[in-house]
Order: structure tokens, then C-alpha cells, then sequence
């Protein structure tokens, strides 16, 4: 009887007309031994007669009667077509051929199995297919049983059946062949004196992937566990099993003699045989022409050569046809290994070369490189930093700074994956967790700033969470060790976390790491590294927010991270710290040795490592001098930012938490030109009700002491939630429920709001905004439920304006401003927005700056259409507080700039060198630009 496999499936075959594909399946028949050259005419007579498409994307090709004389034996073939190809008048487009080559009508059983699964819908999973097994899958057929040589462990040093399990089990995870370590326990079979088996079969179905086999031995016995599936060839199954109880299986495991036992069970291992890698270029794959070249350069030499895609299972390099069935894709690796001592060892790099020249094919440089993966292609390159000579990368926060490089990688421990009595590892882990909270509490009580203690504190409250110290003991019930329980559990939790599409969400999985490493070098008696007693670079990928409280300015000198743009978490960070910072940098940054000297100056964007001591000398000097400037522009913080030419510039502050409008004060703000109240809402543990609201806005006010308070209503959504307040999952939440539209849809949380800001105010300079304003229908709605507020509430001193950060509003600003008071271009989302960049991507973000002409454009237009209007324009974001781009935002007519409290007093320093007449004529300049890049290149954009 004819059946269907995976090792009858050929993928990534190409054909532009039905002849054409028809012809290669012809040839797949022929190479197959299946049929002669000439069968291919009885392929194409089946077809004039009748079309052979049967429905969703598959069709059954296969000879007439007549040719049934060109069939040498009876078999099947699944061609898959990613293309597609037109079959016939209708338009019906086939991905999967399902060839026949029958003596008989036995393509009529294939025929009866193929209905019964077009019975259900298919057609994508046909069409997308990127493997032999998805095709299986999908119509429901027999799959394969992986047996591949990284599942067969035989230096175990296991002393029980128990711990054999648990180590095969962990071999099917890290193989990606079950989805979870905790599996049902199961009693082994013994099938030989030295060899026990465990077949999981449907019990295990939710948490079984593919079918394969996993065999780990010590010198005394083996254990082999199978995860069979319902569509598991049980004919193959049959075929292992009678392996796995001979005798000479037996003593293989006895002798401990791994090569026979792998020669045995049929898996070719390249641990004895010489390898090689190179990146498959072809456009197309290894479809049957590439194939064919290298089938036959293969055959040139005696000695066999076996090549696998990635980490797949080895087949003959020799053979067309397994060859074919790999369906390997332009981008994947091709591992190749030649049999020991024959002429196949010095016919590699021929091979190589032919793969990396197309097989005969043109060809154009693959985007990734042998080993990547798509999480590689999203990290920048890892590129040697040569000494002594100036890197540049993202400035994102001015300074110069130089000392020793302290670099902080993940780490990688080793520890005992099982343990013998579950209770002793519970109690071992709730000491660590006991002593990591104890840790904590102490740098709470020492903490000299409240944001650090606030994340301290949610990471004990991360620790008194039943779900965190009770989500391990499963694993240790199951036989694993504390440490191999706990990090398996914080990993998992952590990927859910991150896997949610929300940044907050994403940072709470950084949270989680944070505390597992914490908990887990408890376990393990280690220390974390310690930072450098003398001023230090901090070098890492990334910061995240608990990085925050281990960053003390008065050691750490800079920061330099190898992903990050200028609106990233990092440079934000770097800022409000007021430490000079690079970002954005890439992997090759985290390479070099700790305590190696690096220079970096932030304002220009550049670093050297190992500079010579004329630099250093050079840069001391204009480290004096910036201190210096620094000095006098907090002397003359308070006074007002005026150009040389008499242009007035109001300088605010951007506020997230109410106990910092004094300090904002005292640094020189003209007023707070942001008050973003989710972060007001975030510090309490439910959502504050009005009273609680009017005492947080009050103590705004007070501090203030008359100067103007602009408030953006609340603004959760995209990459901000509150934790009493789920968000329902979205698909891309930055353009979902997010500002406004979360609050029209919720309104009872604006009109509280918007109740407890007049309220507060008692009749003070109160300028009310609000977030992610895209339509003109929005802020109508919005301004509605503010003037019934009003009703009730009068207020005399009032404005009310837009967010403007949504590039519709930017658009249509000539209608807003007729209406709005005024507009506050909240520059890091218009950039992400316009530019279609996610400022917090790691390969991305470098290139979402705020001073793109199209921003700029932007910006101009909306200063235009507000002046006309007799209206305001602040800048809120980022961008104000660039000493780049403040010339031109003073050039472009902005009224009002807003940053944190820290560039306060620099930024106003700059201005009063500023010509206004002279900026208007930079700005001209900017807004004729191309790039970010020529922008900033401009003459005097730095002054």
C-alpha cells in the first residue's frame, strides 16, 4: 500500500508553467528509480485528458494506463511548488503535486486519503509550508521519527533510571521535540538486560512536538525514550524498537562504544568525521538544478559525504533525491562531513566553493551568515573595535568622560541538573530567596533616590509572589536540581512575560531575569561581578530598568550600549543622570577587556578605546572647561533664556514623579511643560480616586508657585500599562487603544481626571493636553467632556491643547489650530510614527532621530499654522533638550522647549549664544536636508 512521508517529500521546487513542473516531477520520478526519462509524456497525456488539480493547492499528476510499461516500481512523491504554479483554465493555482508512480489503480488509496483531508481547510498550510513535516501535518499523513546525534547522550553519568529520564527529557527540549521539561511520569520497559524504553504516546500529546527518539547511556545501562504521535511511521517505530532490543545494542551500551550503537540506530555523527559549513546563497533553495551540480561533484570522490541543514539529520550528498528532501532555503547552513581517511576530507572545499558560487546559478551574498538566526539578523554585527582611533555612534547624552571599561554580559553557570530529594532543593531555594529579599530590603533602606528604591521594592514584591517561589517546585518534584528548577521556570515565566507585545510588560521580564540571577547565585554561593572602585565605563547591551539603581553618578563616568537610539531606555536614562553617553554602538563594543581605557565624548557621539594619552590630556582639558560652562549655567540657571538678538525661549521640565517639581525649580524651569500623570498613576497600587488625584496635581501647583503647568492626561497603551489595569492583548498595541482613544472609550477615567486637575489648580496657569490626538473627531470628543467638567468646575486661567505626536494631526494642523490653545510635538513617537521605526529596536533605533527633515517639516508646518492662529508650539520630547537641534527648533519659531531637569540649566546657557536671525537661516538649511545625518552635519547646528 502506498503511503505518505515525510521522506517522500522534495521541497522548493520551481516551475513557471505546468510543463515545466510536470517535467521536474518526471525527473524527481526517474532520479528516484521509481520510473524511466519517458514517463514524463505520460504525466502530460494524463493532463490533456483530465486536470489532476484536486482542490485547496494540491493536485495528483500521475500516467495514463499506458504508461504504466515506464514505471519501474510503485512509490509517491509530494513536490512542493512555494511559488505555486497555474494548472489549468480556471486559474487554479497548485503547491503540492502529489506524484504517483503506480503499476496499478493504487493511486486511487492516496486519492481516497487525500479527500478525507481536503475535508478540512488546508490550503494555507499547503502553501506556506516550509518543511517535509508540515506537509505530512497538514494532510494528516505519517510522519517521520527524528533520530538525529545530538538525542543520543552516552557519557552519561547518571546513577539511576530516574535521572536517565529526566536527561533524555531535557534532550527532546533542547531539541525543540517537546514543548515542556514536565512530562507524565512513566514506568520503562526493559527490552534487553542493559536497555529500557519509555514511548510516549497520546497521554503526552499536549506537550509532544514531533516524533523522535532520545537515548541516554551510561556504562551500565541505557534509557530510550520515544515521543510517538499519532501519525508517527510505525513501521520506522517497529524498525528502532527491534534495534534498540539486540543484543548487539546491548553490548554497545555495556562497552560503552557509542559509534556502534549510533551506526546501529542508522544516525550519522560528525563527531569522528571532518566538517564543514557554508551559507546557502541561491535564491530559489536547493531546488532540483543546484541539487543536481551538487549531487554531482559529491560522486566524484569514494568517500561518502553527508551534509544536514543546520541541526537536521545527515543524508548523502551523493543522492539527488535526499538532497531534494532537505528543502533547503537561501539563508539556511549547509553542514557538511566527509567520511575519515578518504579522498571525501580533501573534496570539501570544493564543495564549499561551489555552494558559495550557486551550484551554477547566479548568485548574490546571503543577508546572514553560517550559525544565525532571525534573532541574530535582529542584533547588530559583532565588529572588531580597533585602538586608538575615534568610533562613532549614537550621541545620547552629552559629556565627556574617560575611564576603565567594566563590561556586564549575561553569564553562563553550571550547576547539577537533578537532585535525590525534592524537599532539600525546596528548602535550598527558599533560602536564596530569603537571603536575595534581605539583600534588597537593605538597598531600599540605603537607596539616595526614590526611583531606585521603588524598583528594589518591586522586586521583593516580585519575590512574595506564590506564583514566583512555588512556580519551581514542580521541576524539583520531578527530580531537578534548585538551581536547573529555578532558572527553567524564571526563563519561561520571563519569555511569557516578554511575549505579550507590550514594552512594560517586556521590561517586567527584564525584572524577572534580574531577580532569577539574584536567587540563582544564591544557590550556587557566588557574587555578582563588582563594579570598578575608580570612575568606570559601563559597557553593556543594554540598559533595563533595574539597571537604574546600580548606576551612581559620581563612579560610573559614562555609558556606552551596543543597541539603543537616541529615544531609547538607555539614553533616557543616561540623560536624566546627567552621565555622557553613547548608544547603539554594536556587539564587537562588549568584546573588549575589562579595565581597557576608553575615552568617550557624548555630545559628539564618539569613543576611542585605549586612547593615547594626548587625547586623554586633550579631552581632560575640555572636561575642565564643560565643567566649568556647567558651573556658570547653574549659577545663572534662573534667568531667562533669551538669544543675543533679544528672541525669548521658555525653558520647562518634563515631570513623571509630583516630589520633583521643587528640584525642577531650583535647576531653572520656566514652568513643567509636561507632567506625564501614568507615571503620577503608577505609583499607586489602584487607581487613585479623585481626592487622592487632587494631592498629588496640589502639590504640583505648590511647588510651582505660579509658573505654568502643562499636563498630559493620562496616556497608558502601546508601551505603557498600569498594573491595576489589564489591556487586552493587541496585535500591534502602538497602533491600538492607546491615549486618547483608550480614554474615549473609557471616559470615566478622563472626566475624574480632568475633575481633580481643575480642582486642584484653584484657579492657577493649568494647561491641559491631550495624548495621541489623530483625528479632529478625537479632541472634539475629549474637549466635549472637558467643558461639562467646566460646567460644574469653572476655571479663568485655562488652555487646553494637543499632544501633537500622530503625523494625521501634523497634517491637518492648520484645522486644529483654529481650535486647540496650543500644541506640544512630543517628538520621540512623531519620529517613531513617521519614520515607521520602533524606537526601542535593537538594530532599529539608532536611526529613529528626531532631527529627519520629514520631522522637522513637520514641525515647521505646525509652528506655521499655530502663529497664524495667535498659538503656541512647545517641544516635550526628546529632541529639546539636543544641543544639535535646539538651534534649529528656536529657528523654526518653537515657543517653548521641555526636558528633564538635569539639561535645564545647559540648554538655557546655550540659547543666550544663539542669533535668532541666524538659527531662522540654519533651520531654512535643515528643512532642504535628506538625512538626519546632513542635518546634523550642518555648520553651527552644535553651537
Amino acid at each position: 500500500m502506498l503511503s505518505l512521508t515525510a521522506d517522500s517529500v522534495r521541497m522548493q521546487a520551481t516551475a513557471s508553467t505546468k510543463d515545466e513542473a510536470l517535467l521536474t516531477i518526471s525527473e524527481i520520478l526517474h532520479a528516484d528509480g521509481l520510473t524511466q526519462s519517458d514517463y514524463f509524456q505520460g504525466l502530460k497525456d494524463r493532463e490533456n485528458q483530465s486536470s489532476t488539480y484536486l482542490g485547496q493547492g494540491i493536485a495528483i499528476p500521475h500516467g495514463t494506463p499506458n504508461s504504466r510499461s515506464s514505471v519501474l516500481k510503485t512509490g509517491v512523491r509530494l513536490v512542493h511548488f512555494a511559488d505555486g504554479v497555474k494548472w489549468n483554465d480556471a486559474g487554479d493555482v497548485v503547491y503540492l503535486a502529489v506524484a504517483i508512480a503506480a503499476q496499478s489503480d493504487e493511486h486511487l488509496q492516496i486519492l481516497q486519503s487525500l479527500t478525507r483531508a481536503l475535508g478540512d481547510d488546508i490550503a494555507d498550510k499547503i502553501r506556506t509550508a516550509s518543511s517535509a513535516d508540515e506537509i505530512i501535518d497538514a494532510l494528516g499523513a505519517t510522519s517521520s521519527l527524528a533520530i538525529q546525534d545530538g538525542l543520543i547522550k552516552t557519557d552519561s553519568t547518571a546513577t539511576s533510571t530516574d535521572e536517565l529520564y529526566l536527561q533524555a527529557v531535557q534532550l527532546l527540549k533542547t531539541h525543540g521535540m517537546i514543548q515542556s521539561l514536565f512530562l507524565p511520569t512513566h514506568q520503562p520497559t526493559a527490552l534487553s538486560q542493559a536497555v529500557s524504553c519509555v514511548v510516549l504516546e497520546e497521554s503526552a500529546r499536549t506537550v509532544i512536538g514531533e516524533s523522535a527518539l532520545a537515548v541516554v547511556a551510561n556504562q551500565q545501562q541505557a534509557l530510550a525514550v520515544i515521543t510517538a504521535t499519532d501519525k508517527v511511521d510505525r513501521s520506522k517505530l517497529s524498525d528502532v524498537l527491534d534495534v534498540l532490543m539486540d543484543d548487539d545494542f546491548a553490548n554497545a551500551v555495556l562497552t560503552n562504544n557509542r559509534k556502534a550503537m549510533l551506526n546501529l540506530l542508522g544516525v550519522d555523527s560528525p563527531s569522528d568525521w571532518a566538517t564543514a559549513s557554508v551559507v546557502l546563497a541561491n535564491e530559489h533553495g536547493l531546488h532540483a538544478r543546484p541539487a543536481t551540480a551538487l549531487s554531482e561533484l559529491a560522486k566524484e570522490v569514494s568517500g561518502e559525504i553527508k551534509v544536514a541543514v543546520d541541526h537536521g539529520a545527515y543524508v548523502s550528498a551523493k543522492s539527488l533525491t535526499r538532497l531534494l528532501s532537505l528543502g533547503a532555503v537561501k539563508g539556511q547552513t549547509l553542514n557538511f562531513i566527509a567520511e575519515p581517511a578518504t579522498d571525501a576530507v580533501a573534496h570539501l572545499p570544493r564543495l564549499i566553493e561551489a555552494v558559495q558560487a550557486g551550484l551554477g546559478e547566479v548568485v548574490s551574498a546571503p543577508s546572514v551568515s553560517a550559525g544565525d538566526t532571525l534573532a541574530d539578523i535582529a542584533t547588530p554585527s559583532t565588529e572588531m573595535i580597533a585602538n586608538g582611533i575615534k568610533h562613532y555612534a549614537v550621541s545620547a547624552s552629552q559629556g565627556l568622560a574617560v575611564g576603565e571599561a567594566y563590561i556586564v554580559k549575561d553569564e553562563r553557570h553550571t550547576y547539577p541538573m537533578t537532585a535525590q530529594i525534592p524537599s532539600e532543593e525546596m528548602t535550598k531555594l527558599l533560602t536564596a530567596i530569603e537571603a536575595v529579599k534581605a539583600d534588597l530590603k537593605e538597598l531600599v533602606a540605603n537607596a539616595k533616590n526614590a526611583d531606585i528604591a521603588q524598583i528594589f521594592t518591586a522586586h521583593i514584591a516580585l519575590l512574595e509572589d506564590e506564583e514566583v517561589i512555588y512556580g519551581a517546585k514542580d521541576g524539583m518534584d520531578d527530580g531537578l536540581s534548585a538551581p536547573a528548577a529555578w532558572h527553567a521556570f524564571i526563563e519561561q515565566l520571563a519569555k511569557t512575560q516578554a511575549s505579550l507585545n507590550n514594552h512594560l510588560l517586556a521590561e517586567r521580564a527584564q525584572d524577572l531575569r534580574d531577580i532569577g540571577q539574584k536567587v540563582l547565585l544564591k544557590l550556587l554561593g557566588k557574587t555578582q561581578k563588582q563594579a570598578p572602585q575608580n570612575p568606570y565605563v559601563l559597557i553593556k547591551e543594554d540598559l533595563v530598568p533595574s539597571d537604574v539603581a546600580n548606576l551612581d553618578p559620581t563612579r560610573v563616568a559614562g555609558i556606552i550600549t551596543a543597541v539603543g537610539g537616541a529615544s531609547s531606555h538607555s539614553a533616557i536614562v543616561a540623560r536624566a543622570l546627567g552621565i555622557p553617553a553613547i548608544v547603539g554602538v554594536g556587539q564587537g563594543i562588549l568584546e573588549i577587556g575589562d579595565a581597557t581605557q576608553v575615552l568617550l565624548d557624548g555630545g559628539e557621539g564618539w569613543f576611542v578605546v585605549e586612547p593615547s594619552q594626548t587625547l586623554i590630556s586633550d579631552c581632560q582639558e575640555a572636561q575642565v572647561a564643560r565643567r566649568e560652562q556647567k558651573r556658570l549655567a547653574v549659577q545663572h540657571a534662573a534667568e531667562p533664556a533669551i538669544t543675543t538678538d533679544g528672541h525669548r525661549v521658555e525653558i520647562a521640565a518634563n515631570l513623571g514623579n509630583v516630589a520633583d517639581t521643587a528640584n525642577a525649580v531650583a535647576n531653572g524651569a520656566e514652568g513643567v511643560g509636561l507632567l506625564r500623570t501614568e507615571l503620577v498613576f503608577m505609583s499607586h497600587s489602584q487607581v487613585p480616586d479623585i481626592d487622592t488625584q487632587i494631592a498629588d496635581y496640589e502639590q504640583v501647583f505648590d511647588a510651582l508657585d505660579g509658573r505654568p503647568l502643562v499636563v498630559r492626561v493620562l496616556d497608558i497603551g502601546g508601551d505603557k500599562a498600569l498594573p491595576y489595569l489589564p489591556m487586552p492583548s493587541e496585535e500591534n498595541p502602538f497602533l491600538g487603544l492607546r491615549g486618547i482613544r483608550l480614554l474615549l472609550e473609557r471616559p470615566e477615567f478622563l472626566r475624574s481626571q480632568l475633575t481633580a486637575l481643575i480642582r486642584a489648580s484653584r484657579g492657577r496657569d493649568l494647561r491641559i493636553m491631550f495624548p495621541m490626538i489623530g483625528r479632529i473627531e478625537e479632541w472634539r470628543a475629549a474637549r466635549k467632556i472637558l467643558d461639562e467638567v467646566l460646567i460644574e468646575y469653572p476655571h479663568d486661567n485655562l488652555q487646553v491643547g494637543i499632544m501633537l505626536e500622530v503625523p494625521s494631526a501634523a497634517v491637518m494642523v492648520d484645522h486644529f489650530a483654529k481650535e486647540v490653545d496650543f500644541f506640544s510635538v512630543g517628538t520621540n513617537d512623531l519620529t517613531q510614527y513617521v519614520l515607521a521605526i520602533d524606537r526601542g529596536h535593537p538594530l532599529l533605533s539608532k536611526d529613529a532621530d528626531g532631527l529627519h527633515p520629514s520631522v522637522l517639516r513637520l514641525i515647521a508646518q505646525t509652528v506655521t499654522a499655530a502663529h497664524a492662529h495667535g498659538k503656541w508650539v512647545g517641544v516635550c520630547g526628546e529632541l529639546a533638550s539636543d544641543p544639535k537641534a535646539v538651534p534649529i527648533l528656536i529657528g523654526l519659531g518653537v515657543d517653548e522647549l521641555s526636558m528633564s531637569g538635569s539639561s535645564i540649566a545647559l540648554t538655557k546657557a546655550q540659547v543666550r549664544t544663539i542669533n535668532y536671525e541666524s538659527a531662522k537661516v540654519l533651520a531654512k538649511q535643515a528643512l532642504e536636508c535628506e538625512s538626519a545625518k546632513q542635518v546634523r552635519a550642518l555648520q553651527g547646528a552644535s553651537s
